[in-house]
């Protein structure tokens, strides 16, 4: 996908600053339906999993993990919370409601709950938003806490990246799978290819828990331009919903790194000066900055100075080792 920037939507980029919740709980029907990013999701997906209901499958209907998800699941006003999304979705026209459902892949779009909603029955809209929010009091509401963690620390990042370098550094730097071509945000969405002109209308940055590998965008280029993308996530934070990590035996990531060194990593994963570093993993300024130099010189972090002081940042290869990936493609492991 191509979003064309004029001079106007530079000064109009918006960072969300908490998660927005009707995203979060289309992404985590996705991956609930995956078997992806298992050291990060296995646990939480298999107590979703378990506890699943019918209700809730009505969202799963509409949500298959790949291809086309309706855009009216995720409506602007949902920026405003939960309710405002529902209330908003609950109230939509029924045109625009069957022209989003005739885009859904034929097995979907046959489901007999398809069909009624695309007649524009209430009762089965009804019935889907009731699901949508027991699928969220579920698989969503109760890590809020961890959610907003990570996503304030994302906004962090964002945030000096704006002070110190501006709108066009922050959009170079927002995601792997995103390409800053001025005045050309490129961004590698698999099966889509298109244009979208924002023509002043800004564009609203979405980080994302739930969300893996690829950003996502609507459908509709008509609707309030949105760009939801993945974060960094900390691989024991249902450790932490849980109990506390260090109650639960090491972690793989410290095994591999040491402890310290392993936790100064995840730390540095919000975004941080040396002083916050130390305070965070609680430990002495000298020891913190011994770590982050080590971890810079084996290209983990990045580290750049600005008023006295140094921020550091995960670099490329640390988010990827934090989030569990395979860092050696399988035909070279041997």
């Amino acid at each position: 996908m191509r979003i064309h920037f004029t001079g106007v939507d530079l000064g109009r980029i918006r960072v969300s600053a908490e998660p927005d919740l009707l995203w979060e709980t289309l992404l985590a029907a996705h991956m609930v339906q995956t078997g992806q990013g298992p050291l990060i999701f296995g646990e939480w997906r298999n107590r979703v999993r378990s506890a699943l209901t019918d209700p809730m499958r009505r969202l799963l209907a509409l949500a298959p993990p790949r291809g086309y998800s309706p855009d009216f699941l995720t409506p602007p006003e949902a920026a405003e919370g939960l309710e405002s999304g529902l209330d908003a979705m609950l109230s939509l026209p029924r045109g625009q409601l069957r022209h989003d459902l005739e885009l859904l892949a034929p097995d979907r779009r046959d489901l007999h709950f398809v069909r009624a909603l695309a007649a524009g029955e209430a009762a089965p809209l009804r019935a889907l938003g009731d699901g949508i929010t027991a699928f969220h009091d579920l698989a969503v509401r109760p890590y809020l806490g961890k959610l907003s963690e990570h996503i304030s620390a994302d906004r962090a990042v964002r945030s000096q990246s704006i002070l110190h370098s501006g709108g066009e550094h922050l959009l170079a730097t927002l995601h792997p799978a995103v390409r800053w071509n001025p005045p050309v945000l490129e961004v590698a969405i698999p099966g889509t290819t298109e244009d979208v002109y924002l023509e002043g209308r800004g564009l609203r940055l979405v980080p994302s828990f739930f969300c893996w590998r690829a950003p996502t965008v609507l459908r509709d280029p008509l609707l309030p331009p949105v760009l939801v993308y993945p974060i960094v996530h900390d691989p024991a934070w249902l450790l932490d919903v849980h109990g506390d990590r260090r109650a639960r035996g090491e972690p793989p990531l410290a095994a591999l790194l040491g402890r310290t060194r392993a936790e100064v990593l995840e730390a540095t994963a919000r975004g941080c000066t040396t002083s916050e570093l130390a305070r965070r993993v609680r430990i002495a300024m000298a020891t913190a900055s011994h770590h982050a130099t080590v971890l810079r010189d084996a290209g983990l972090i990045t580290t750049h100075r600005a008023n006295g002081r140094a921020y550091h940042t995960l670099s490329f290869l640390g988010r990827e080792l934090l989030n569990g990936r395979r860092l050696v493609a399988p035909d070279a492991a041997g």
